[in-house]
């Protein structure tokens, strides 16, 4: 049987669906998956009872760490270029150059929990450390590694990139501009393990009859923003455009749901704002309570500095929410200005205060926007005489081309393709699974 160890920094994750999908989806296909997770889950995450790792490199025994010394040891000569890449090339500080080498010694420890078993692939979700981890338990066990790219893990923190593309036997991600990136950024990269793997929602039949979309005369503009409370995400830009809008006389009620560690600070910045009446901070939403939120927004915003794909705008256009979010990434793949959605230009506040005020024009006139012909794209025009028009189109846009089932199916047809010539040759190899 065909073994593949799977890793992801944390695992199982709410906010990382897409991990237990493709596992799920490998399982189907007669794959052996390990899942293993670099940090130890919460106890009370409701996903350990679907998909549960089973390696977890956080909690080590002292017989672990001695075979971990052991194999690197044996087998010292693998190690050779990672610790060379590490210690002598690169502009890399000094405190991440430790980190690499502790990181190394997880990689050992992660190769000396998956001795015996069989493995013939590695693979990691997300760019990070766990990614490097990864790496050294490849090389070590002499099999092939391969790995997802996303966003932030490739775009703000891709340390140590250059060392884990040379070393990969594949590399996934989410968008075309991210593959465009990884091969500017990286012109030693072989453009051809980099490939494009979609990540998709479900569309559902409720999805395919979304609720009407109509704003009674004089109600307040309802926005909603979806997102762990990080930095990254910078709901801060949104309570201070809130505060425009106010500034403006715009009725507006915002809801952003997600937790994090910027709780604190975006709680006294609404204060400082005097925004307490018209922002409020939901926590954390079960996903399957999330249709109801999508279902009750007039505009689903984005304001993150960084991000892939994001789910929550595959999952609001797809219940024919309208969306407004930063042209930034690979957002503009799945958010066609003015057809499948509206955005605004990167870190603009007045940009993206403007687009707001712009849809909010739409839906109270549809039929005769009160814009000048100016201030428009004509995409724009076109979609503001009839704003359903634009619900429709992103509906459409997500169901061909980030359809959970098909994009899953895609995933599972791509990793078999591209591990069968590192497995097929293997003496102990299943003959049915040869031939696939």
């Amino acid at each position: 049987m065909l073994t593949v160890a799977y890793l992801a920094n944390l695992f199982p994750s709410a906010v990382e669906p897409y991990v237990v999908e493709e596992i799920e989806e490998l399982r189907r296909r007669g794959v052996r998956v390990i899942a293993g997770s670099v940090r130890r889950p919460g106890i009370d995450d409701a996903l350990l009872t679907r998909c549960a790792p089973e390696v977890v490199l956080r909690r080590l025994s002292m017989v672990i760490l001695l075979r971990a010394m052991w194999l690197c040891v044996r087998r010292a000569n693998r190690l050779w270029s990672p610790i060379a890449r590490v210690a002598f090339r690169g502009r890399e500080g000094l405190l991440q150059r430790f980190k690499a080498l502790a990181h190394t010694g997880l990689g050992a420890c992660y190769a000396a929990l998956l001795q015996g078993c069989g493995v013939d692939h590695i693979h990691v979700h997300h760019g990070y450390f766990g990614s490097w981890i990864a790496m050294i338990a490849a090389r070590l066990l002499g099999v092939g590694f391969s790995m997802t790219l996303h966003g932030s893990d490739l775009l703000l923190h891709g340390v140590y990139l250059d060392a884990k593309l040379e070393s990969c036997t594949f590399c996934l991600t989410v968008s075309e501009y991210n593959r465009r990136y990884i091969l500017k950024r990286y012109p030693g990269a072989d453009a051809a393990k980099v490939v494009v793997a979609r990540l998709g929602v479900e569309i559902s039949a409720r999805a395919e009859r979304p609720v009407p979309r109509r704003r009674a005369e004089g109600a307040p503009l309802r926005l909603l923003a979806v997102g762990r409370l990080r930095a990254v995400k910078n709901h801060a830009f949104l309570v201070r455009a809130c505060g425009q809008l106010r500034g403006r006389g715009v009725r507006f009620e915002c809801s952003i749901a997600g937790e994090g560690p910027e709780r604190g600070n975006l709680e006294a910045l609404i204060r400082y704002c005097d925004l307490k009446d018209r922002v409020r901070l939901l926590g954390h939403v079960p996903r399957e309570r999330m249709h109801l939120f999508y279902d009750q927004a007039d505009v689903l915003v984005l304001t993150s500095r960084s991000e892939g794909i994001p789910l929550v705008l595959m999952e609001a256009m797809a219940r024919g929410a309208i969306v407004l979010a930063p042209a930034i990434t690979g957002i503009p793949e799945l958010v066609l200005a003015g057809k499948t959605g509206f955005l605004y230009e990167p870190g603009s506040l007045e940009g993206f205060v403007d687009r707001l005020l712009f849809i909010r024009s739409l839906m109270d006139a549809p039929g005769l926007p009160r814009v000048r012909a100016g201030e428009a794209s004509a995409a724009e025009r076109s979609a503001a005489w009839q704003l359903d028009w634009v619900r429709h189109a992103a509906r459409v846009h997500v169901r061909n081309n980030f359809n959970r089932k098909d994009n899953l199916e895609s995933f599972g047809d791509l990793f078999m393709q591209r591990i069968a010539p590192r497995t097929e040759s293997h003496p102990d190899e299943n003959f049915v699974l040869q031939q696939i």
